[in-house]
């Protein structure tokens, strides 16, 4: 299974080539992927702050919940797990708990553009910067 951050879905919107190769494997059934519940925060903050349009925001979070797997924060477990990475690798929280939530469903691939992701290192997890 793959991650997709919330700079995944910002790429999708400006056509970035890779990202779209894999948002279109995701939509024909041929990649599983999961994001975190707060790519819906982040996507809407970034519509309010005009980054994004309102309309591209709400079609990609609609999208987002159904071509993916959402994890919702819902779990001291996953709560804790951020706060090791955050502290282990001195990734910002709100980044710490997106990737949290994408490991605790067995990610191999994250794909992001925040350099963050790649302060955290685990055995067989690739960490793809667009």
């Amino acid at each position: 299974m793959i991650g997709l951050d919330t700079g995944f879905f910002i790429e999708v919107l400006r056509g970035n080539r890779k990202a779209v190769e894999v948002w279109k494997r995701i939509l024909d059934g041929k990649e599983n992927a999961c994001t975190s519940c707060l790519t819906i925060f982040e996507l809407s903050r970034l519509s309010l702050k005009g980054v994004i349009g309102k309309i591209e925001a709400d079609i990609t979070i609609r999208a987002m919940l159904a071509a993916t797997k959402v994890v919702w924060i819902e779990s001291e477990k996953l709560l804790r797990n951020a706060s090791k990475i955050s502290q282990a690798a001195g990734i910002p929280a709100i980044d710490s708990l997106i990737l949290a939530s994408l490991l605790e469903e067995g990610v191999n691939t994250i794909y992001s553009t925040d350099s963050h992701f790649s302060l955290y290192r685990r055995k067989g997890l690739e960490v793809i910067i667009l």
